[in-house]
């Protein structure tokens, strides 16, 4: 095993670009970057580049981390929510960027996928 993965540990830098399939098993896109909390090293959000074509036109949808559980069977992370939750979530254009600092966006992101998740 690489030095920057164990049995249960990963490196940041292989989280980034790991594939997310849906509650099916389909691939549906990657985890573009993962967001930390700085005080506890908590993972708190994963961003998933979706969408678009080759990579092309694809959009950021940050899901809570907790939403995302890792399938050793398919090789990435696997989600229960659905590609129609997917595009009726928050979002933002690969050539923008989220504003991390407001507060009412990242609550939004929790109310809109509960905190059951």
């Amino acid at each position: 095993m690489a030095e920057d993965e164990t049995v249960s540990l990963i490196g940041s830098d292989k989280v980034q670009g790991t594939a997310v399939f849906d509650a099916d098993g389909n691939r549906i896109g990657a985890i573009e970057r993962v967001m930390i909390e700085k005080t506890s090293g908590r993972v708190s959000y994963a961003v998933l580049s979706f969408g678009g074509f080759l990579g092309i036109g694809d959009d950021h949808y940050p899901l809570p981390w907790p939403s995302l559980k890792y399938n050793t069977e398919l090789g990435g992370y696997q989600t229960m929510i659905t590609e129609d939750q997917l595009k009726g979530g928050p979002k933002y254009a690969r050539t923008d960027d989220w504003n991390w600092a407001d507060a009412t966006r990242t609550k939004g992101l929790d109310d809109y996928y509960g905190a059951a998740i």
